[in-house]
C-alpha cells in the first residue's frame, strides 16, 4: 500500500527553517576533534555559589514544577539586580518571568505580542535565531544592515524600513555576532521611532557584564518613557558559563507579561527547578568586582585571539562587548564562507562559522565568526594554531 503524501509532509516553514550553521560546525569539529571557537558555550568555569546550590537544591527536593514565573528568590533577585544594573524597576511578583533560556524568552514573548504576517525590524549582522524564531512563527524579518566594520545605523534606512505592519524592532546589546554596544544617542534615536510608529522594542542583553575598553551597557528600558514598550530580555547562560541550564529572563510591564507567561508555560511549562535556585544564589552572591573582574578577563581573551587572527593573515574586527569577534578570511581557500570555515578546520583544527550565517544579500562570504568564551589553555592552543596557518 503506498503512502499518502498529500497530508503526509513538512509544513510550509520547514524548508526556509534549516540547522543554524553554528551547531553545523560544533558537528564537524566534533568529528575532527577540533577546537570549538563556532558555538558560544562560555566553556568556562561556574562560580561554585552557583554550583553548590544547584546541587543543594536537588538534595533538597526542589525537583518539581516550579511557579510557570519561576521560584520567588530568582526573581526577587532579578528585580534587585535590574534596579541596580539596568535602572529598570520591576514587580517581581507581576513584571519578571523566569524562562527557558533568553531564547525561550523571546519565542514566548513573539507568541503573545505578533501575528503571522506582522514585520518586525532588526540589525544585520544578526543572530540567526532572531531571525528564525520570527520566521517560524509566520513573523517576517527585516534586516538592516549596518555599516562593515564600525556597525554604525544608517537612521534613514531604519526609517524605511519601518512599515505599517511593523510592529517591533530587536536590539542586541552587545551584539551576537559583531560585539557592537548600542550607543546612549543611537537607542535615543531608536526609542523616538519606537514612539513615533508606536512600536514594541525587544532587547537581547544577553551579553550585557561583557564589555570592554571602558564601554558601558545601556537598557533600552531605562529611557524616559520606554518602559511600557519595552521587552528586556537576558539571562544567567554567559554570565555564570551554564549556557546548559537554560536559566534565562524577562521583564516587561505587567499589561503584556502575563501573556508571555502563559505561552512561555504552554512552550516550556518552567526552567529547570534547581539550577533557578543555584543562579538565584550566584545573583546574590556575585558583587560588582565578580563582574568587573569579568570583563577585565573576557577583554584579555579578546586580545588574544585577535592577536592571533591578524598573525594568520586575517583581519579582524575588534569588538566593544560579547565574546565574538567577526574576521575577513578572503585568503582561506572557499568559494564561500562555509567552504572556507570548513578548509580553516581542516587545516588548523580550529572552528569558526560563516558569516553568511548573520547576513543576508550574500553578505558575510569572507567572514567568519570566532568565539574567545574558552578556558585559557584551550584559548591559547587554539590562537597557537592559528599563528601557524598558512594559505
Amino acid at each position: 500500500m503506498e503512502t499518502a503524501t498529500e497530508k503526509l509532509r513538512l509544513s510550509q516553514i520547514s524548508p526556509r527553517i534549516m540547522q543554524s550553521e553554528i551547531r553545523s560546525m560544533t558537528v564537524e569539529c566534533d568529528r575532527l576533534g577540533g577546537i570549538n571557537l563556532a558555538q558560544g558555550v562560555c566553556d568556562t568555569e561556574v562560580p561554585s555559589a552557583v554550583v553548590e546550590n544547584a546541587i543543594k537544591a536537588i538534595h533538597d527536593g526542589h525537583n518539581i514544577y516550579t511557579r510557570l514565573d519561576g521560584i520567588a528568590p530568582l526573581r526577587e533577585a532579578i528585580a534587585r539586580k535590574l534596579a541596580h544594573y539596568n535602572g529598570i524597576q520591576a514587580d517581581p511578583d507581576s513584571e519578571v518571568l523566569v524562562t527557558s533560556g533568553a531564547t525561550g524568552a523571546l519565542y514566548a514573548a513573539c507568541l503573545a505580542l505578533f501575528d503571522p504576517g506582522d514585520e518586525v525590524v532588526l540589525f544585520e549582522p544578526f543572530y540567526g535565531y532572531h531571525v528564525n524564531t520570527l520566521l517560524s512563527l509566520r513573523i517576517q524579518p527585516i534586516a538592516v544592515p549596518m555599516a562593515m566594520h564600525t556597525w554604525e545605523i544608517d537612521f534613514d534606512v531604519l526609517r524605511t524600513a519601518i512599515t505599517p505592519r511593523t510592529r517591533a524592532i530587536i536590539v542586541n546589546s552587545p551584539s551576537n555576532p559583531c560585539g557592537k554596544v548600542f550607543t546612549r544617542s543611537e537607542l535615543e534615536q531608536i526609542a523616538v521611532l519606537a514612539e513615533e510608529h508606536d512600536l514594541f522594542i525587544l532587547t537581547d542583553e544577553i551579553y550585557e557584564y561583557f564589555l570592554f575598553d571602558g564601554t558601558k551597557h545601556i537598557s533600552p528600558a531605562s529611557l524616559p518613557g520606554m518602559a511600557e514598550r519595552t521587552i528586556t530580555i537576558s539571562g544567567l547562560s554567559k554570565t555564570f558559563s551554564i549556557t546548559g541550564w537554560r536559566i534565562g529572563y524577562l521583564t516587561a510591564n505587567k499589561r503584556w507579561l502575563a501573556s508571555i507567561g502563559y505561552f512561555h508555560d504552554l512552550t516550556y511549562v518552567c526552567a529547570p527547578s534547581p539550577f533557578q535556585y543555584g543562579s538565584a544564589a550566584g545573583l546574590v552572591e556575585m558583587t560588582d568586582t565578580f563582574y568587573n573582574e569579568m570583563a577585565v578577563e573576557y577583554q584579555a581573551k579578546r586580545d588574544l585571539l585577535c592577536g592571533a587572527l591578524q598573525d594568520a593573515g586575517f583581519t579582524p574586527s575588534i569588538p566593544p562587548g560579547a565574546y565574538y569577534v567577526l574576521a575577513d578570511v578572503s585568503s582561506v581557500p572557499g568559494a564561500t564562507a562555509k567552504e572556507k570555515a570548513r578548509n580553516l578546520l581542516a587545516s588548523t583544527g580550529v572552528a569558526g562559522v560563516a558569516g553568511t550565517a548573520f547576513f543576508t544579500g550574500g553578505r558575510g562570504e569572507n567572514i567568519l565568526r570566532f568565539c574567545f568564551a574558552k578556558r585559557d589553555a584551550d584559548l591559547q592552543r587554539a590562537c597557537n594554531l592559528l599563528r601557524d596557518y598558512r594559505a
